[in-house]
């Protein structure tokens, strides 16, 4: 009897576990999102298989996480973050892609997913009257 509650107790821990935190909560304007950038990716990247699923699935996640930053952060410091979750964000498409559609992807992500750009005030020149 102990064994069979450890193992209830246990198996019920490992399922609290494996739950993205992330998508726990239901973003569906989100999830719209994810899925016309993956369609997008797609029609240069030709996914097969389970690959547009994970595609959009990691996508989503992201647009997760950058929301998040963005409610949180503002000016440089907002755009540094997003900056190097979407380094991230290529780094885990190594997982779903093959080596030639990633290498790919990495080109074309500029164009598809841009980042801002923070612009630098510039200082004009202003010369005294003598």
């Amino acid at each position: 009897m102990k064994y069979l509650v450890s193992l209830i107790l246990c198996l019920l821990a490992l399922q609290i576990n494996a739950q993205d935190p992330y998508l726990q909560n239901d973003h569906e304007a989100l999830e719209d999102i994810a899925k016309k950038i993956t369609m997008r990716y797609n029609k240069e990247l030709a996914l097969n298989g389970k690959q547009p699923l994970l595609f959009q699935k990691k996508v989503e996640e992201f647009l997760i996480r950058e929301k998040n930053i963005r409610k949180r952060f503002s000016g440089e410091v907002m755009l540094d973050l997003i900056y190097k979750l979407r380094v991230t964000e290529t780094g885990e498409m190594a997982n779903i892609l093959t080596r030639q559609q990633l290498n790919l992807y990495k080109r074309i992500k500029p164009s598809i997913q841009p980042l801002q750009v923070v612009k630098a005030k510039s200082k004009t020149d202003k010369t005294e009257k003598k």
